[in-house]
């Protein structure tokens, strides 16, 4: 893991991240991992026992955001448009997993991919892509970068 305090910090910063119990497990060069624990308190459906999907997506922003966070030259963000497409229940009793990747940013629009598993790696839980706003400071050398002047 390269260096998480800024990234460490913007997630600390958001309540229902704590509250979530997520944990940063990997972060650096627009990527992040993050993970969330089975927790009763978050089950959707009682009779299945499967976690509420409302959870699985704020893991996936956080993990989004954290991952533009640390995009070269990122200095901020904001979720502008977020995408969620739910493939699976995730299994009752495991951890769920986000990887979020920032593949593209412009000087203000970051946009990223991330997929959440539970400890099965199959089919992921859900996928999701979204654009987020990126605040920046002067961009490192060989920044994936369109339209900058």
């Amino acid at each position: 893991m390269t260096d998480p305090t800024a990234a460490q910090q913007f997630i600390e910063a958001i309540p229902h991240s704590k509250a979530l119990g997520m944990t940063l497990e990997e972060i650096g060069d627009g990527r992040a991992v993050i993970s969330m624990p089975y927790d009763t308190r978050f089950i959707g459906d009682p009779a299945t026992g499967v976690i509420a999907g409302g959870a699985v997506s704020a893991l996936m922003d956080t993990c989004c955001g954290a991952a533009v966070m640390t995009f070269p030259g990122a200095r901020g963000t904001a979720t502008l448009d977020l995408r969620i497409d739910y493939m699976r229940a995730a299994k009752p009793g495991q951890r769920i997993i986000a990887r979020a990747e920032c593949f593209h940013a412009t000087r203000t629009v970051a946009f990223v991919k991330a997929t959440a598993h539970d400890e099965d790696e199959g089919l992921p839980v859900a996928t999701a892509s979204g654009a987020f706003t990126m605040e920046s400071v002067t961009r490192a050398p060989g920044a994936k970068t369109e339209g900058a002047q």
